[in-house]
């Protein structure tokens, strides 16, 4: 190639022929024969036997090497991780109270409120229990180097329960039955048609109660609990009502027989003055020689002054059973 550029200088020297165009056409040529002995030599390179031979035992010395990394990796240190998070998993059940532990909390914590009588409000409610609190975790705390000496199941358990006490006050009431509204204040708005009649708009959702059910929409009758509304739910006023009549009928000698419904057709829960949370399709059977209405229609606006938390209408929908 140098040869042949070499023989172009001389001929364009010899004819004395330097003119622009025959320059650049000189070089212009002498560029093309450069460009094609680099691509020529890159192709002989890369098409080398060697270079395959030499890929494919770079592939094989990776894949060792791999192979060599799993097999030294920190098996050991995988196994004591879950085992520690196994145990980590197996202390928190062991926090977890007792269910009779919970129900003599929650005894304890009803004594307490009966003392503040049926007129207390939500905020002599949250003040008797803020010291409940109090009292409770400081006992726990005097008595808890005494107990761990003897080092007895009582000794868990109030270490448990000082533990629950400190960490979340208001998960525990949760877990124990127990619930205290927040404040809300309600205010009525009065935009109904002149001519409405009253609750016209309301309807009980499922199929119509039939006559023996007795039912009175805004109604909370009183009575002894049969069967605990928290627990006992049914998807229609109907089925609360159907509820009542079964157990009456299928009662044995001696036992309550249910002769008072009262259900819950709000979705968004029901109000009651106690503090308990009373939720969507909860249907409570009472019983009671003379039924006694707690609430009808509305909550007066004196009680709601006293309870924030009490809506403008009562929720509840009851009837009273013939025995």
């Amino acid at each position: 190639m140098w040869t042949m550029a070499k023989s172009i200088l001389e001929w364009a020297r010899g004819g004395r022929v330097f003119s622009y165009k025959r320059v650049t056409i000189s070089i212009c040529l002498f560029n093309l024969l450069a460009a094609i002995y680099v691509i020529r030599s890159i192709s002989v390179f890369s098409s080398h036997p060697g270079d395959i031979w030499h890929t494919t035992d770079q592939a094989k010395r990776v894949e060792e090497s791999a192979v060599v990394r799993r097999a030294l990796g920190p098996v050991e240190l995988f196994r004591l991780a879950e085992k520690l998070r196994a145990n980590t998993l197996g202390k928190r059940r062991e926090l977890e109270l007792a269910q009779s532990v919970k129900m003599k909390l929650a005894d304890e914590i009803l004594q307490r409120l009966r003392v503040l009588g049926d007129g207390a409000n939500l905020t002599e409610q949250r003040e008797t229990l803020g010291l409940w609190h109090a009292e409770k975790l400081k006992a726990l705390k005097q008595i808890l180097p005494i107990s761990e000496e003897g080092s007895s199941m009582a000794a868990e358990e109030a270490k448990m329960l000082a533990s629950a006490l400190e960490s979340d006050w208001v998960k525990l009431l949760k877990d124990i039955g127990l619930w205290i509204p927040s404040i809300v204040k309600n205010y009525e708005i009065n935009d109904r048609p002149e001519n409405a009649t009253k609750y016209e708009e309301d309807t009980v959702p499922g199929p119509p109660l039939p006559p023996e059910c007795h039912a009175e929409p805004h109604t909370d009758y009183d009575g002894a609990a049969v069967r605990w509304g928290l627990t006992h739910h049914k998807s229609t006023a109907a089925d609360c009502c159907r509820a009542c009549i079964d157990q009456a009928n299928d009662a044995k000698l001696g036992q309550k027989k249910c002769n008072i419904w009262v259900y819950c057709p709000s979705e968004f829960g029901c109000y009651s003055p106690d503090i308990y949370e009373h939720r969507y399709q909860e249907c409570w059977l009472k019983q009671a020689k003379k039924p006694r209405l707690n609430f009808k229609d509305k909550y007066s606006e004196t009680y709601r002054d006293s309870h924030p938390t009490a809506p403008v209408a009562v929720p509840w929908i009851s009837g009273v059973i013939s025995s």
